[in-house]
């Protein structure tokens, strides 16, 4: 369904496994950034307006799911670390050229979005199913719904507001590209790295 070319190496799990405070940590700090995306969004492309009424639900999910990641981090009784560079999301944002015309951008960034969501609903299924944390795993499953949802949602604002067979072939080089990133990246102690 996610399209994703390469999967997570299930042995990722066991980093996360020996690291679950800063998973926990860049994973409430995913949820800020998705949350903060959907305000750009609104922000940048204010004539689009089903997008934006679609942005505002994203903002208060996110930043529910951020809530939940932060009363997770106290439950457990750490405190929320800081945040550090995503360096997934620093080789990713490098696909796409600058500039074009205002509805390319926009559906980069949407593209971009989907692609994130479609990786942080894979990582979150391989959670759900493998930690031993059993709470912990019915979270990640609840989550990993939600990041499904978010990923079709972007796709399909992609396909609606750009030419459909051009926003296909973006998106299939995209998934390619990530591939690779994923090949150096896919066992750090990150959602997406």
């Amino acid at each position: 369904m996610l399209g994703l070319k390469l999967p997570t190496d299930p042995r990722w799990v066991n980093i996360v496994e020996k690291n679950i405070e800063y998973i926990l940590t860049d994973h409430a700090y995913c949820e800020q950034k998705a949350a903060s995306t959907a305000v750009s969004l609104i922000v940048s492309f204010p004539e689009y307006t089903e997008l934006v009424q679609e942005m505002i639900e994203l903002v208060n999910e996110e930043m529910s799911h951020f809530k939940m990641v932060h009363d997770l981090i106290l439950e457990k009784g750490w405190i929320l670390g800081r945040d550090r560079k995503d360096e997934y999301v620093i080789q990713l944002l490098k696909f796409f050229p600058k500039g074009g015309s205002r509805t390319t951008q926009l559906v980069h960034r949407l593209l971009y979005a989907a692609l994130i969501e479609a990786r942080s609903c894979e990582r979150f299924r391989l959670l759900s199913e493998e930690l031993e944390d059993k709470k912990l795993a019915k979270f990640y499953r609840k989550l990993m719904i939600s990041e499904a949802g978010h990923y079709t949602m972007f796709l399909k604002f992609a396909r609606k507001y750009g030419d459909k067979k051009d926003v296909d072939k973006k998106w299939n080089a995209l998934l390619n590209y990530e591939a690779d990133i994923m090949k150096s990246l896919g066992n750090k102690e990150t959602i997406h790295g």
